[in-house]
């Protein structure tokens, strides 16, 4: 595996981890207590993870087959890594709240009790996956997000991305935690 794979696996493991520790042993209040009616809720952080890392799954599996082709703006988008770095800079910005992209990501109501332990299990799968698309040279792979289609970026920049983007709903479902009112 090459190291790029290898932090990233890193951190993916690392930010899992302190997710189990910090909302492990939550109850079902718990996990579903929101601070206001238009705020997330702990599960709903997660469950929102969950749902936007499923959508580079195809990605992975084409990579680790070594079948994906790129497409024409992928291949001669100029703004690749402006995207990437603006994306990156705008997750580790907590002052600034950003809408969901789009329905599909945006986490039900009520979220499972066990969504600690789903998230666990999903992020299992995605270092898999990972894993299996290590031997690609992930800085030549440009990849579109799953959210703009006008929006490329490089896959290695993508997995910042995601890790990032990981860390950004962590420290939100901690807000809620610390909020007041919150159910010990």
């Amino acid at each position: 595996m090459e190291n790029s794979a290898e932090r990233v696996v890193a951190d993916l493991q690392n930010v899992a981890d302190q997710i189990q520790k910090a909302f492990g042993e939550f109850s079902a209040a718990q996990i579903n207590w929101k601070p206001a009616a238009e705020s997330w809720s702990v599960g709903q952080c997660l469950e929102h993870l969950i749902k936007s890392n499923e959508l580079f799954y195809g990605e992975f599996d084409k990579i680790a087959e070594g079948t994906r082709r790129q497409s024409f703006l992928e291949n001669w988008s100029p703004l690749s890594g402006f995207f990437a770095g603006l994306l990156i800079r705008s997750l580790k910005n907590d002052g600034k709240k950003y809408k969901a992209p789009t329905q599909a990501i945006v986490p039900p109501s009520e979220i499972d009790p066990n969504i600690v332990e789903i998230y666990a299990a999903h992020n299992a799968e995605r270092i898999q996956k990972i894993r299996k698309s290590a031997s690609a040279d992930w800085t030549k792979i440009v990849v579109t997000s799953p959210f703009l289609k006008i929006m490329t970026y490089r896959f290695d920049d993508a997995m910042t991305v995601m890790i990032e983007h990981d860390r950004r709903h962590f420290r939100q479902a901690k807000r809620v935690v610390e909020s007041s009112g919150f159910p010990v």
